[in-house]
């Protein structure tokens, strides 16, 4: 699945934030948060960028930008996590 990338860069550690780069990067530029299963699932329009972020922040979990541009941590594990939809989805069709 390819995303465009959506905001600015985060800006260097030298320097401040704009707005612009505040309200589009993760952590900062969650709509809302919520634990779907014990996933917790962070709204937004994030992108590539903010997955490297948020496995920074998780070690050793699985982290996926999900069908929506928003960011799921998924417990760590030898199978690929699925998006919180795709398990959904999977589930309703048994």
């Amino acid at each position: 699945m390819t995303h465009v990338e959506t905001g600015p860069d985060l800006p260097a550690p030298s320097e401040g934030f704009t707005v612009d780069a505040w309200s589009h990067r993760w952590p900062t530029g969650v709509e809302k948060t919520e634990l779907v299963k014990g996933i917790p699932v962070f709204v937004g329009q994030f992108d590539e960028r903010d997955v490297e972020t948020a496995r920074r922040c998780y070690p050793g979990r699985q982290v996926l930008l999900n069908e929506d541009g928003g960011i799921e941590i998924h417990p760590a594990s030898e199978t690929p996590a699925r998006t919180v939809l795709q398990m959904f989805l999977g589930e309703r069709a048994h």
